[in-house]
C-alpha cells in the first residue's frame, strides 16, 4: 500500500528536480513575470512572500524590484536550490521558510504582496490556501496568482486533468478561471484585472523536469493520438507531443 501524503508525494517529485526549475525556460521568464516586477515597483519598500516558490524566479523578479522577499515553499531543497541562485544574482533580501500553503507561519498583515506562479495546481486545499493569503496580506495588499487554468468546456478540461496527472503524480487541479474567481471571491479578495497567455510545452523538456516514467509518457502520447480533433486543435498538439497551455495572471485585493 503506498501511505505517502500528498505533501511527501510533492516533496518527493520536486526536491530532486529543483535545478531543473531553476534553469527552466518556460518558468524563468515571460509577460508575467514582467508584469510581476512592474507591480511591485510600484510599492515602494514592499514586503512580499512568494507562495509556493518553486525555483524562485518571482522571487528573484521582486526583489530586483526593490521588495525584501521571503521564499515560501514546501520543499527544502527548492529552497536551497533559490538561495543558491540568488548569490549568484547578487540579490541579497531574499529569505526562505519551509511550510505548506495551506499553514502559513506568519503574522496577520505581514505582507504588502503575495505572489504565487504555476504553484496552486499542486496544493491540496487551495480555498485554505488562500485564507490564509488574506490573512498575511495588509488592509491594501495586492494577491497575485499566476498558474496553468483549464478551459470552461468539459472535454478540454478531462484531457488536460488526465495528461498532468500521467505526467506528474503530485498535480491536482488546473483550475478553470470561473472556479479562480470564485475561490478568491470566498476568500475575502476582489479579482481584478486578468492577463492571458498559451505558453508552449516543448514536449521532450517537459516530460524531462519531471522525470516521468517510460510508462505514463507512452500513455500521454496514446492519449493525445487518439484525441478528438476538437482537443486536438484547441491545445495545438504538435506531432512530438508537443502543445499549448493556458495560463493566467488575476490580480486581487483583499475586501
Amino acid at each position: 500500500m503506498n501511505e505517502r501524503s500528498h505533501a511527501r508525494h510533492v516533496v518527493d517529485q520536486f526536491g530532486t528536480q529543483a535545478a531543473a526549475y531553476v534553469a527552466s525556460a518556460v518558468h524563468a521568464a515571460g509577460t508575467d513575470l514582467d508584469r510581476i516586477g512592474a507591480l511591485v515597483r510600484g510599492i515602494p519598500g514592499a514586503r512580499v512572500l512568494d507562495l509556493g516558490c518553486g525555483g524562485g524566479h518571482v522571487a528573484f523578479a521582486a526583489a530586483a524590484a526593490g521588495a525584501t522577499v521571503t521564499a515560501y515553499d514546501l520543499s527544502e531543497a527548492m529552497l536551497s536550490a533559490v538561495v543558491a541562485e540568488a548569490g549568484r544574482r547578487g540579490l541579497d533580501r531574499i529569505e526562505t521558510r519551509q511550510g505548506s500553503a495551506e499553514s502559513l507561519p506568519f503574522p496577520g498583515a505581514t505582507f504588502d504582496a503575495v505572489l504565487t506562479r504555476y504553484s496552486a495546481h499542486h496544493w491540496r486545499e487551495v480555498p485554505r490556501a488562500l485564507t490564509e493569503a488574506r490573512r498575511v496580506l495588509k488592509t491594501d495588499g495586492l494577491l497575485v496568482v499566476c498558474d496553468i487554468v483549464s478551459a470552461e468546456d468539459p472535454l478540454l478540461d478531462t484531457h488536460l486533468q488526465a495528461v498532468e496527472l500521467l505526467r506528474d503524480p503530485s498535480h491536482v487541479r488546473d483550475y478553470r478561471v470561473s472556479e479562480w474567481r470564485a475561490m478568491l471571491d470566498a476568500a475575502g479578495f476582489t479579482p481584478g484585472a486578468l492577463m492571458a497567455s498559451r505558453p508552449r510545452m516543448e514536449f521532450a523538456s517537459w516530460i524531462a523536469r519531471m522525470r516521468t516514467p517510460g510508462p505514463q509518457v507512452a500513455a500521454i502520447r496514446a492519449l493525445q493520438a487518439a484525441a478528438p480533433t476538437e482537443v486536438m486543435e484547441y491545445f495545438h498538439i504538435e506531432a512530438d507531443g508537443s502543445f499549448l497551455l493556458d495560463s493566467v495572471l488575476i490580480e486581487s485585493r483583499p475586501r
